[in-house]
Parts: structure tokens; C-alpha cells; sequence
């Protein structure tokens, strides 16, 4: 059985006492009455990550990281290691966000190299796919999401594949108050499940998580978390906010 994973990436938002402060009001509330059967995960800016772990230090809340890099150490100004991001408490990693894609110049190859070296050292990687408006009007949707996901676990043995989630975020739904149907978003969802049984055999295409991403919020989580292949949300703009995010957390409630 998959256990639902709902996690929030705060992208650029947050100084270290606002960050500090929305994660403590997000504990609060799961302590107060925790949310059984889901995994809650919090994605901060990378100079938030050491006072929030800090702030959820003992909660089941788990932290993760909005990027990394391939290497281990070296010239790479402006960049952050796997090995760092476990010394302040990370246990997961946002890979191949489309803002990173799209904004950053971030490609394929890129993302490849990041989830290897992110499952070589125990974190694991959420990785991003989706299409844009144009390839999905062109019916290009399919095409684009296997071409992602066949390139980010090129070369990886089946056991190394088997320990990702993947967050499928149509990109003409990121921050634009669009969202897919529940049905489009399953159809995806369904085309992915399939392409990792080929790639890596039907039980990890089986035990495999896939999120869904793309203005997920408090009125419609419950609907696209009914549908059989969407094992929970990477969720952005309403994480900022300790209720909405906390009401998807429990949106089987």
C-alpha cells in the first residue's frame, strides 16, 4: 500500500523567523490532532532548513530540500551538496522542479545526475515532470512526460529507481489558479505508473508514489486524492499558510 505524501515547497519565501514560525504553527496543529496514515513533508528556502529542523525536531513532519547538486564538493559557487543537506536534517529533495527546468535552464541530463547522486547518499528525490500549455494543446503530453522520466533514471537499476517519488505538475497549472481535472490529472498519473513497470518492473511501478502538483489547494485536494494513481501533492503557493496546508493534510477527514 502507498502511504499519501503531501509535501510543501515554500520555493523562495520565508526569512529564517517567518520560516521557523510557519513550521511550529504547522506542528502544533498535527500534534494537537495528528493526521493518520500520510506523510507530511516541508520544503523551506535553503537558509531556513537548519532553524526548521530545529522547529520539528521530534514531530513526524519530515524536511526536505527544494534543489541540489550532483557533486559532492567543489568550485560549484552558489551551489549545495547532498552531504549538506543531511547534516541539517533533510530526508527528501524537490529535482527537476519546471522552475528549474524552464527558468534555470535545468535539462534532463541535469536531473539525471541529480537523483543519482541524491539516491547514492539516502536522500530521496521527488521528481518533477510535466508538460507546458503548448505541448499539451500539440497532444504532446505523454510523449514530453515519458522523454523526463526515461532521461531522469537512465542508467539506474531498477532497486535505485524504486527508492523516488515522482510529482507529476502540468506546468500551465504551477501558480496560475489553473488545475487539471481529476480525470486529466489521473490519466497522467495512470501513463506514469505504467512507463515505471516497464522501466523498472511492475512492482516499483506498483509501490512507486506519484504526486500531483499544479495550484493544489484546500477545495480540491480531497477530489484528486480520491483518484486511484495520485499518492498525494507537492504543493506550493498554499503551503505558505499553516491552516490551508494543514487542511490538506487531512483531506480524508
Amino acid at each position: 500500500m502507498r502511504l499519501p505524501l503531501i509535501a510543501g515547497n515554500w520555493k523562495m519565501n520565508g526569512l529564517r523567523a517567518e520560516a521557523t514560525a510557519l513550521a511550529s504553527e504547522i506542528r502544533t496543529a498535527l500534534d494537537r490532532t495528528p493526521a493518520e496514515g500520510v506523510d507530511v513533508l516541508i520544503c523551506p528556502p535553503f537558509l531556513a532548513l537548519a532553524p526548521v529542523q530545529e522547529a520539528l525536531a521530534g514531530s513526524s513532519i519530515r524536511l526536505g530540500a527544494q534543489d541540489v547538486h550532483w557533486e559532492a564538493k567543489g568550485a560549484y559557487t552558489g551551489e549545495v551538496s547532498t552531504a549538506m543537506l543531511r547534516e541539517v536534517g533533510c530526508v527528501f529533495v524537490i529535482v527537476g522542479h519546471s522552475e528549474r527546468r524552464h527558468i534555470m535552464g535545468e535539462t534532463n541530463e541535469h536531473v539525471n545526475r541529480k537523483v543519482k547522486a541524491a539516491v547514492a547518499q539516502g536522500l530521496t528525490p521527488i521528481v518533477c515532470v510535466g508538460e507546458l500549455l503548448e505541448e499539451r494543446s500539440m497532444g504532446d503530453t505523454y510523449n514530453v512526460i515519458e522523454r523526463q522520466i526515461r532521461r531522469a533514471f537512465d542508467g539506474m537499476p531498477a532497486a535505485d529507481v524504486a527508492r523516488t517519488v515522482i510529482a507529476y505538475e502540468p506546468v500551465w497549472a504551477i501558480g496560475t489558479g489553473k488545475t487539471a481535472t481529476p480525470h486529466q490529472a489521473q490519466e497522467a498519473h495512470r501513463f506514469i505508473r505504467k512507463l515505471v513497470a516497464k522501466i523498472a518492473g511492475p512492482e516499483v511501478g506498483e509501490g512507486t508514489r506519484i504526486l500531483y502538483g499544479g495550484s493544489v489547494k484546500p477545495e480540491n485536494a480531497k477530489e484528486l486524492m480520491a483518484q486511484a494513481d495520485i499518492d498525494g501533492a507537492l504543493v506550493g503557493g498554499a503551503s505558505l499558510n499553516a491552516e490551508s496546508f494543514v487542511r490538506m493534510v487531512r483531506y480524508r477527514e
